[in-house]
Parts: C-alpha cells; sequence; structure tokens
C-alpha cells in the first residue's frame, strides 16, 4: 500500500502496488508478479467494473526487466517469466483476513480501533458512537457479500481462492489470481488448478462466503456482548435466503422476467442444466 488518493470527484482510492517485490507480509515468496497474471488481472478487473460488479481498479502496468521463476500449472514445470508490476486501486484493502488475525493474536485494541476507523471511513451509515456499531457493521457485510457473490453467479465469474484474506469486507472483488469465467455453465468449475479438491468451485461460492462470514463473526465475537452475539448469528442464518433472493432477481433480469412467478425458480434451474447438457 503505497498511499491514499482523492481524485477530482472527490473519491478516496487507497493506492496498491502487486509484484513490486518483498514486503513485511511476503513470507517465504519473492513478492513479485508475472506479466501473464498482471494482465489478466489488468483486464478482468476492468471487465467487472463495466459489468457493474464491485472491484477493485487497475491504474497502470509496468513491465519489469526482472527475471520471475513460477510454476504455472503447478506440476513441477518451473519457468522463466517476465515480472511486471500493477498499479491497483480499490475504496480498501482490508479484507476479513484482517480482523481475523488481530482477533487470533488477542490484540483486541487494536482491532476495536482498526473497525472503528473502517467504519468512519466506509460505513457512513452507521454511528461510530453506536453501541450496536460491530453489529450493524456485521450485518452490512453479510448482505453486501451475499449480493457480491450472487452478481459473480450472473457472470459466471470464478475467483479461484475465496479465503478469508480473499474477502473485502467493503464486499468488493479483490486479488485476482487464479480466476476464470465459464464458457457453458459447470457447477463443477474450477479455474484454479492447483485446487485438487474443488474447494472453490464455482457452485460452492456461496458456501465459502457463509464459511468466510461465520469466521468474521468469530473474530467479532471478543467484542460483542450476549445479547449481540445471538442476534449476529440470527444475521448470519439470514444470509442463504438474502443470497437466493439476489441471484433470482439477476437472473429474473437476465431473462427478462416480469414480476414474481413461483415458477421462475424452475424455469431458471431448467435453463442452467439445459446450459450444463449443452
Amino acid at each position: 500500500l503505497i498511499g491514499v488518493y482523492t481524485n477530482r470527484h472527490g473519491e478516496r482510492w487507497e493506492l496498491q502496488l502487486k509484484g513490486s517485490g518483498k514486503t513485511p507480509y511476503s513470507r517465504n515468496g519473492d513478492g513479485r508478479a508475472v506479466l501473464r497474471s498482471s494482465v489478466r488481472e489488468f483486464l478482468c478487473s476492468e471487465a467487472m467494473h463495466y459489468l457493474g460488479i464491485p472491484t477493485s481498479r487497475a491504474a497502470s502496468l509496468v513491465v519489469s526487466d526482472d527475471d520471475v521463476w513460477r510454476d504455472q500449472f503447478y506440476n513441477g514445470n518451473i519457468k522463466k517469466e517476465r515480472g511486471a508490476i500493477v498499479l491497483r486501486l480499490a475504496k480498501s484493502w482490508f479484507r476479513i483476513g484482517s480482523l481475523e488475525i488481530l482477533a487470533h493474536s488477542g490484540e483486541l485494541d487494536l482491532q476495536r480501533r482498526l473497525l472503528d476507523f473502517i467504519i468512519q471511513e466506509h460505513f457512513p451509515s452507521i454511528a461510530v458512537n453506536d453501541s450496536d456499531r460491530y453489529l450493524e457493521f456485521f450485518s452490512t457485510v453479510v448482505s453486501e457479500t451475499a449480493n457480491l457473490i450472487a452478481l459473480w453467479m450472473s457472470v459466471g465469474f470464478a475467483h479461484g481462492v475465496c479465503n478469508t484474506d480473499n474477502f473485502s469486507l467493503l464486499s468488493i472483488t479483490i486479488d485476482y489470481g487464479p480466476f476464470g469465467f465459464m464458457d457453458s455453465y459447470d457447477p463443477n468449475f474450477v479455474p484454479n488448478t492447483s485446487d485438487d479438491e474443488g474447494r472453490y468451485k464455482i457452485g460452492n461460492q456461496a458456501n465459502v462466503g457463509l464459511f468466510n462470514l461465520n469466521k468474521l463473526l468469530q473474530a467479532l465475537k471478543p467484542l460483542l456482548d450476549p445479547r449481540q452475539k445471538q442476534l449476529a448469528s440470527q444475521i448470519l442464518e439470514g444470509y442463504g435466503q438474502h443470497y437466493y433472493i439476489c441471484f433470482t432477481e439477476l437472473f429474473r433480469t437476465k431473462l427478462g422476467l416480469l414480476g414474481d412467478d413461483e415458477d421462475d425458480n424452475y424455469l431458471i434451474a431448467f435453463l442452467l442444466k439445459v446450459s450444463l447438457l449443452c
């Protein structure tokens, strides 16, 4: 993260470099990115934006003279590739994992400060002095995450690595890695060649979203009182219904269906099955 930029429209963007080298968070990696994946992230993030799906954006791509060694298909065949750096932008790069790691290490004061900062900066409808602000924050993230994954499904987008560190607290699409678009409907479509078990297959994205939101709830629980914990659990239970309603409405729109007919869901499922058979 290299800074915050406010454009001429008054929009605040956090600027981040991907592929610029080692940082304190690189673990044992080299912190580099290859040209191949950088071009894919640039093009796809811009495509998703113009498809109307909340996403990070790409501002520039610079080709590097450095050689980067990568095993593209995770089959032991390591090759030298050209390096590149993407300057990417988002309203915020905070993720579920940003709170999860603080809760796991017991840094509750820092977690509370970070949460209050995120709410103040990015959730203007929530009052920072409201005793239920963390509960309202969680409710918003649950509903917006359901909306985002339904939007992914409406265009056949599979993220590829839906762990808590790749799920934005602002419910935008971030960290384009081994993503992919389905050519035809297949709930078992997996764009990630290292995902041997199909954990992140496209048909499981909504379930993984629920898993990640449960991890967020676990991270927030030390900051909630018993009443708030109970309400938060009820909010999470409503995730599936919220996702289902949003998914159905998106496909009604795609099909040009008017009103709300109980047979719509049958028609949507039938047409998806026909696509699978084709």
